[in-house]
């Protein structure tokens, strides 16, 4: 079976530091899942070290990597935002934000000089951070009557799955999470129970 269910992402934050010409360089990489997060975390970084010249950063959120954004923060086009979004790519990490705080030395660096500081103090803070591996999970809903009920909990079992928000009223309602890569082998079982409803709700 191919891997394709599966991304990475940091268990633990990871903090950075470079120094060239008097400027000093801060990076900070921590876990995001939304937009919203990453504004605020960035946010929070801007207040600890509300005296410095520039907050970069670049952030890349969900498992498709298709959700990222990179800022320059005042530096020369290209030299700031690109280079840390690309050690994100590097480190095959999503869920991700890294801010690099400068405090200028008062000798410019130049664009190579730049590139090269961004960059290495991002690579710094996600090498200090701790990488896990998770899987891409994909989210049912089962609805069936109680005489169903023996039928469902013994492909529950089979399969190993959890029970998430059951609801036994009239009817009988659970939801069940299971890898991208098992998940329609799994919902097909059930839809072969006469009776059961089986509903995609989401992919985690």
């Amino acid at each position: 079976m191919t891997n394709d269910d599966t991304y990475n992402m940091l268990s633990t934050p990871g903090e950075g530091l470079y120094k060239e010409k008097g400027s000093k360089f801060i990076a900070s990489a921590f876990t995001v899942f939304s937009e919203d997060e990453a504004k605020k975390a960035i946010a929070e970084i801007k207040k600890q070290y509300y005296d410095a010249r520039h907050h970069c950063f670049a952030y890349m959120i969900g498992p498709d990597k298709k959700n990222f954004r990179s800022s320059d923060d005042g530096e020369p086009s290209g030299t700031a935002g690109k280079p840390i979004l690309n050690q994100i790519l590097s480190k095959d990490v999503t869920n991700v934000c890294v801010v690099v705080t400068r405090y200028f030395g008062g000798i410019k660096l130049g664009t190579s000089g730049l590139i090269n500081a961004y960059k290495t103090a991002a690579r710094d803070a996600l090498d200090n951070a701790q990488v896990i591996e998770k899987t891409i999970n994909e989210i049912y809903s089962l609805e069936f009557g109680y005489p169903l009920m023996n039928e469902v909990m013994r492909v529950m079992k089979e399969e190993n799955l959890e029970q998430l928000n059951p609801r036994f009223e009239m009817d009988c309602y659970i939801e069940f999470s299971t890898r991208k890569n098992e998940a329609e082998r799994i919902a097909d079982k059930f839809r072969s129970i006469y009776g059961v409803k089986t509903t995609y709700i989401k992919t985690l």
